[in-house]
């Protein structure tokens, strides 16, 4: 096996531009498992590194995965671009919410619970009465999203995180696949 190591960006492109010269043309160079970096030219037009990671949720709430998405980005070498992360489940979601208010949290779960309510006579409850309002949750909020980076950082307001949002009343693990493309 090879050995890895993370390098800046700005210390591979003199590599891959003596490598675009020796071929005469646009490469793209494959990162393992984790990506991809194109050059045309003088320029680097697209750095692409995707990742696969678990958050384990401790039931129904919010599980903040902001700074995991920057260390993200710092590792991948991400400048301006955008990050899209997916969500493997059809029973928690992703959102973009307040993070300073704590109470925001606890207001969107209750209301959340009103909009599907377990015992409501859901037919499909092979896993307990709060499987099927959390697919429906699901369903209402989103399982994917994309948030620009600009110098390569998370261009969130103020006060936005980045929530795995669980819907189910016992903790699970969630795989979270973020992706992220741009220069």
């Amino acid at each position: 096996e090879l050995p890895t190591s993370v390098v800046p960006l700005d210390a591979v492109a003199p590599a891959l531009r003596a490598l675009r010269d020796y071929n005469s043309g646009p490469i793209t160079v494959t990162l393992g498992q984790r990506g991809a970096i194109a050059l045309e030219g003088d320029d680097i037009i697209d750095v692409a590194g995707f990742t696969v990671d678990a958050i384990d949720t401790t039931g129904a709430g919010f599980c903040e995965f902001t700074s995991d998405a920057a260390r993200f980005l710092a590792e991948a070498g991400a400048g301006d671009g955008a990050l899209f992360a997916y969500l493997r489940h059809t029973s928690a979601s992703l959102v973009i919410q307040e993070n300073a208010d704590p109470d925001v949290q606890a207001d969107l779960l209750t209301a959340l619970s009103r909009l599907a309510p377990a015992g409501a006579g859901w037919v499909h409850d092979d896993e307990g009465p709060d499987d099927m309002p959390a697919h429906v949750l699901s369903a209402l909020t989103q399982t994917q999203l994309c948030v620009p980076i600009v110098d390569g950082s998370l261009a969130l307001g103020a006060w936005q995180g980045i929530y795995v949002c669980e819907h189910r009343r016992r903790g699970h693990r969630r795989e979270l696949v973020l992706h992220v493309v741009g220069h």
